[in-house]
């Protein structure tokens, strides 16, 4: 990274209305390129074909120009690049990173503690034995290409044990460790979709050349798996921060699922830029 750089990105789900969590993570996002004379891209992350809408995008621009936040053009559609994240999982596939799993979430939720989620439990497998694997595929079986945490761990040798992240803030850079153990072997693409958040987050940051990520606590943990991808593609590694969440009354993140009003509501109720920036407690 070269001295003096910094671009970073602003990458929301079109999967419904923008909503003051959303804002808040908008106002760290372009607050702190501001402070560092970076740039600021617009990433739109609609793999989820099922949940994603053109007007939630449409929707999204709009409230972003409301807040007077601007980008670098072009933005940046992840639903017309599946080509390229494809092309991404061909090369962990043909290095033997990742395999066909059959298991469904149910049947892996059967399988845990009582309470335990498929997503946290660590859950791992192996590739199937190649003629029980094509009985399957002949059925028409559905399955997930997962990433094999232990051919991971093989391929990086003594790397993997010190796999981490740079974290930056006001008194500068401090290294942490990062253990992508606890996720297990994550789903890295199903049958039908050729890609998940995590490959093509990690793809998008190293082609867009984002030095500096800057995201919530919610998902710091989960950092552990992009930089593990990172290490395997030999992708650059940017930096990261990771701000305080918006929480409602009853202390939970807020969120479109948890009823969080969008941000058009509280514009057609007659609310500011500036009153969304002190309602997210987020002040310059």
């Amino acid at each position: 990274m070269g001295a003096g750089k910094f671009v970073t990105r602003f990458a929301p789900s079109p999967t419904g209305h923008l909503h003051l969590g959303h804002a808040c993570s908008a106002f760290h996002v372009w607050d702190t390129a501001r402070t560092h004379e970076g740039t600021v891209l617009l990433r739109i992350e609609d793999i989820d074909q099922k949940r994603c809408r053109p007007e939630y995008e449409t929707s999204i621009v709009e409230d972003l120009a409301w807040l007077g936040l601007d980008w670098r053009p072009p933005l940046r559609r992840q639903s017309e690049h599946f080509a390229e994240y494809e092309a991404a999982l061909d090369s962990l596939r043909a290095r033997g990173l990742v395999y066909r799993c059959f298991k469904t979430r149910r049947e892996i939720a059967a399988a845990l503690p009582a309470g335990a989620s498929p997503d946290t439990a660590g859950f791992t497998s192996r590739p199937l034995p190649p003629s029980r694997e094509q009985e399957l595929l002949d059925r028409g079986q559905a399955f997930a290409w997962r990433l094999s945490l232990a051919e991971a761990r093989s391929q990086l040798g003594a790397r993997y044990d010190r796999l981490g992240y740079a974290v930056f803030g006001r008194d500068g850079e401090r290294f942490t460790l990062a253990d992508p153990a606890p996720f297990g072997d994550v789903v890295l693409a199903r049958k039908d979709t050729p890609t998940s958040y995590h490959l093509a987050c990690c793809h998008d940051d190293a082609l867009q050349g984002v030095t500096h990520v800057i995201r919530g606590e919610d998902i710091r943990d989960m950092t552990a798996i992009h930089v593990l991808l990172q290490a395997l593609m030999d992708w650059p590694q940017p930096l990261y921060a990771f701000h305080p969440l918006v929480l409602g009354a009853d202390g939970k993140k807020l969120s479109k699922r948890a009823g969080d009003r969008g941000l058009r509501v509280w514009r057609e109720d007659g609310k500011t830029p500036e009153d969304i920036r002190a309602m997210t407690g987020f002040l310059p």
